[in-house]
């Protein structure tokens, strides 16, 4: 059996989604084929989502993740959602199956995986995390799934962080989580800090915040991961913070998504050790 997958956002002609999938189905002896859709290529938008998804239901794929900026634009153009995609309010992987068209999100489960993968003792009293988009939804209920007890967000769009700590307060009662005005307010005193915004993808470079705020007590989780590393992961490295960077995130993210796509199911292990 053979599969047709794809990636469907905004400025990801260098997205390593294709090999990683198609490297792991060889691995499996199968075949998947697996394309990019890329709107920055023709100015495409939002609005194009619908007529994308129509051509993709024709061209029979199996399934397609989405990533920046249609994580959430998505949403309207599913027939279902899985429990987390709902909760969380944004989609990364739809699966094409028996004529309708379910979205999930695997981001959440990702950054989980990662996280205890890498950093298993870190303190998760206290999280401050940068970012209020879809991938920052996911994380968020990924940290507080994985027992934080205060997490603080900061995003420029202070209407989407103040609804983002809203819906995840509502699933976890039992935390703390709110929104602040200035970034500083969720930086400075807290246990990790994620940077979860699309500022320093190589299609957005920069840095989301000052890296002088950051402290060497504190872990720092990235989220991005082309470029591997971003300036703002190597400054708090050079700090001494432990930190976790968005690779494993992205791989860990790609393997649920294949056994989803595939119901097979992959070397998560393999697929690390192979991403470079």
């Amino acid at each position: 059996m053979s599969w047709l997958c794809g990636l469907v956002g905004e400025g990801i002609v260098a997205s390593r989604s294709p090999a990683m999938h198609e490297r792991e189905a060889k691995n499996l002896g199968e075949t998947l084929v697996y394309r990019i859709v890329d709107t920055a290529v023709w100015e495409g938008s939002a609005s194009d989502l619908p007529a994308i998804f129509q051509w993709l239901k024709r061209f029979n794929y199996n399934g397609v993740n989405v990533t920046h900026p249609y994580k959430q634009a998505v949403i309207p153009l599913l027939d279902d959602l899985s429990d987390a995609a709902s909760a969380i309010g944004a989609v990364n992987t739809v699966v094409f199956r028996d004529g309708k068209c379910v979205g999930h999100n695997t981001d959440w489960s990702g950054y989980a995986a990662n996280f205890s993968r890498t950093l298993p003792d870190a303190s998760l009293k206290r999280v401050g995390q940068v970012g209020a988009g879809g991938a920052a939804s996911a994380v968020g209920y990924a940290l507080l799934t994985l027992g934080v007890t205060e997490l603080k967000f900061f995003d420029v769009d202070k209407g989407r962080a103040n609804a983002l700590a809203e819906r995840l307060q509502k699933l976890f009662p039992d935390a703390h989580v709110s929104a602040e005005s200035r970034v500083e307010d969720v930086i400075i005193g807290a246990s990790g800090v994620v940077q979860t915004s699309p500022i320093g993808m190589s299609s957005h470079p920069g840095v989301p915040f000052s890296p002088d705020i950051l402290s060497s007590e504190q872990w720092f989780s990235e989220v991005i991961y082309f470029p591997r590393e971003t300036e703002l992961l190597a400054q708090a490295r050079a700090k001494g913070c432990p930190t976790v960077s968005g690779v494993g995130m992205a791989v860990f993210q790609a393997a649920d998504a294949f056994e989803l796509f595939t119901d097979l199911k992959p070397d998560r292990e393999r697929m690390l050790k192979e991403f470079d």
